[in-house]
């Protein structure tokens, strides 16, 4: 058996950290090949050629697979799928949007968010907001899947798997690129970071909001946000954690003035050491933080920073 492993790429930059850890997920299910699809990706395919585990990378280097283009990518990944049992990506924006259309081509079932695989055919993933974990066997010749990256160790460098030039040519008729637009932080990117820093409704304001910046420049952390607190217009919508937001599992998490919802507890319940702040004793995010503090926000968190 062998496993395509479709790599997510940004501007030519390998997104090392969910490639890695899907890597990791998939490495028990055969020899790995790693794609990497769009012009300008050279670095990138030589960074994956470096990662433990990794028998030999895939670069097919046309525009059409350039900006995340899901159409030409699933074209292309349909084109190699004969010689694979397994299609394999991280559960990101990205794949999600390119493995569903795999699957449909290939007539087969997408089994997403994966969190453990049992064996070649069986494979465990959560449902109703992570609080039941399902079982899925597929008889599926090829298994097309993601993988919820927050549960795996991501795999050590030192690889020196060859890098195979493709000439697949694709055709993304179906739609064009126009622009992107990608908003850019010094702080840690949110699904990958030790430390997460997460503020909800209870912050009241966008301007409150900044409490919870500045507590999480002071750790070196990522920022997170509840659902509450994005819909009502506190932070950006790439800052919501969630079942509708990203899956994190930090080393430490920090939780604002959040109540604690069953679908934010679904993107960060898996966080090594869970802190919250709340006024209300009652408050579900208590239920699951290891360390809980009853108190003001806006009188502790100051006195945090200035203590830190």
């Amino acid at each position: 058996m062998a496993v395509l492993l479709l790599a997510d790429v940004n501007d030519g930059a390998l997104a090392t950290d969910a490639v890695a850890k899907t890597l990791a997920a998939v490495a028990s299910l055969g020899e790995v090949h790693v794609l990497v699809a769009g012009t300008g990706g050279d670095a990138a395919a030589a960074e994956a050629a470096t990662l433990s585990g990794v028998s030999k990378v895939l670069f097919a280097e046309d525009h059409a697979y350039c900006h995340g283009m899901a159409e030409a990518t699933a074209g292309l990944i349909v084109a190699l799928a004969g010689g694979y049992s397994h299609i394999a990506g991280a559960a990101t924006a990205f794949c999600k949007n390119v493995m569903p259309r795999v699957a449909a081509l290939l007539d087969v079932m997408v089994i997403s968010d994966v969190t453990a695989v049992i064996d070649a055919d069986t494979f465990e993933r959560p449902i109703y907001a992570g609080n039941a974990i399902q079982t899925v066997k597929s008889s599926d010749a090829k298994k097309v899947l993601t993988v919820r990256t927050a549960g795996f160790t991501a795999v050590g460098t030192g690889g020196s798997a060859a890098v195979e030039q493709l000439a697949i040519a694709a055709d993304g008729s179906l739609s064009a690129w126009v622009e992107d637009k990608v908003a850019t932080s010094d702080r840690p990117e949110l699904t990958s970071a030790g430390i997460v820093v997460s503020g909800g409704r209870g912050l009241g304001s966008q301007e409150n909001f900044a409490l919870v910046e500045r507590l999480a420049d002071k750790l070196g952390a990522a920022v997170g946000a509840s659902r509450a607190a994005v819909d009502s217009g506190y932070a950006p919508n790439d800052w919501q954690v969630g079942q509708t937001g990203k899956v994190v599992a930090p080393t430490l998490y920090i939780a604002l003035g959040i109540s604690g919802a069953i679908q934010h507890l679904a993107g960060m319940k898996d966080s090594k050491i869970i802190v919250a702040i709340n006024k209300d004793e009652e408050a579900p995010i208590f239920q699951v933080a290891d360390y809980g503090l009853v108190a003001d926000i806006f009188a502790a968190v100051p006195e945090m920073i200035e203590k830190l």
